[in-house]
């Protein structure tokens, strides 16, 4: 009985927020084209919000086993967005104050270096490769396809895509295969960004590693297509330092470090919100209260455990997965506004002390006194 209520439970919210996220599709779409004119003519679907960068109707998305998206090698080269639409969408990001700093700096320079090539001046040597470093939730990935979809707007990248792999893309086990999955991943990445994670371990792991062999694929293959290929590779602060002074070529190709901060905690509490509000979930005083201060307590005791962004988003996801459970064993009809709530209990994972009404009764239980024996 419990198992079937709880699944209605879940029904139910599920109901909420499809119905959230369609009314907010049709306010994105009303936003970017407008509302169609003539009832007679459908509108077009609204567009759908993806991981990757904006793609083109006839453009396909698949994964690579390991739960990335990635764009269809045969998409075509999608239309620029506008630069201010994007640049837009990046100030709305919660924090990365000193990031956006950087990217504004980066997008003034690629602008101006524009005009210079108009008026026939002497343009300047533009090496467009990064370092993102940072811990885990910091918004690295975020702010890569972002950049890819900027430097196709600017004119830099044909096609904007972003492309994510790790060690596991990129090194094979038998001689001579690391070059070729490289160059697969390079090709995929053309006229885009190739964003490679915790890239320091393709170094880290002994001089006859295969990993070294898919650094000098990357490095020739950013040499050779840096007017239409931006590599960036993300990681922790110190094993990217270790990791850029591990090859000469490696210094020499990446010259634009940005540094990912730690969220603070009126930031990780502002994306609480956020994600609250978005997924149609309410919370009193007494409940945000309760998420500031477990966010406060685990952030403060392991930083990298946590994960910033990440550890929001996990707190988040367990809090409506409580709120589900304690629902499910509720007797009677449930309101929108109880399917809404979350409560102190459903963050801690706490259950809330009895009220006084329910405490037991001291006097009534407790033993009766001895009488003095009578003389």
């Amino acid at each position: 009985m419990a198992e079937s209520r709880k699944d209605e439970i879940i029904r139910l919210q599920n109901e909420i927020i499809q119905s959230m996220a369609k009314s907010n599709l049709r306010s994105v779409y009303n936003d970017f084209f407008g509302v169609p004119k003539a009832p007679d003519v459908p509108a077009p679907a609204a567009p759908e919000k993806s991981s990757t960068s904006a793609k083109a109707p006839e453009a396909t998305a698949t994964s690579d086993g390991n739960g990335r998206a990635e764009t269809d090698a045969k998409a075509q080269e999608n239309p620029p967005e506008k630069l201010e639409d994007l640049l837009k969408e990046l100030n709305g990001y919660i924090g990365l104050d000193t990031v956006k700093e950087e990217i504004d700096t980066l997008v003034h320079w690629v602008q101006i270096d524009k005009k210079r090539r108009e008026h026939g001046l002497p343009q300047n040597d533009l090496s467009l490769h990064m370092v993102f470093s940072g811990n885990p939730g910091t918004g690295k990935t975020t702010i890569a396809r972002i950049l890819s979809r900027i430097f196709h707007s600017l004119g830099i990248l044909s096609k904007g895509q972003l492309v994510e792999v790790d060690r596991g893309d990129l090194v094979a086990g038998y001689v001579g295969q690391t070059a070729i999955k490289t160059k697969d991943a390079i090709n995929k990445a053309m006229g885009g960004v190739l964003f490679i994670d915790e890239a320091y371990a393709l170094t880290n792991r002994g001089e006859n590693d295969y990993g070294t062999e898919a650094v000098d694929t990357l490095l020739k293959a950013m040499e050779d297509h840096r007017d239409d290929l931006i590599v960036i590779v993300a990681g922790y602060i110190e094993p990217m330092e270790e990791f850029i002074h591990s090859n000469p070529g490696l210094e020499s190709r990446f010259n634009r470090y940005i540094d990912f901060p730690d969220y603070t905690l009126d930031e990780m509490m502002a994306i609480f919100d956020m994600r609250c509000s978005k997924a149609g979930y309410t919370m009193d005083d007494e409940a945000r209260c309760a998420a500031r201060a477990v966010i406060a307590r685990e952030s403060t005791a392991d930083v990298k455990g946590f994960g910033n962004a990440r550890g929001v988003r996990n707190l988040f996801e367990t809090s409506i997965a409580r709120q589900a459970d304690r629902l499910g064993e509720t007797e009677g009809e449930l309101t929108r506004e109880m399917l809404m709530a979350l409560l102190p209990e459903d963050i801690t994972g706490e259950k809330p002390a009895p009220a006084a009404e329910d405490a037991p009764n001291e006097e009534a239980i407790a033993p009766a006194e001895e009488s003095a024996p009578q003389e």
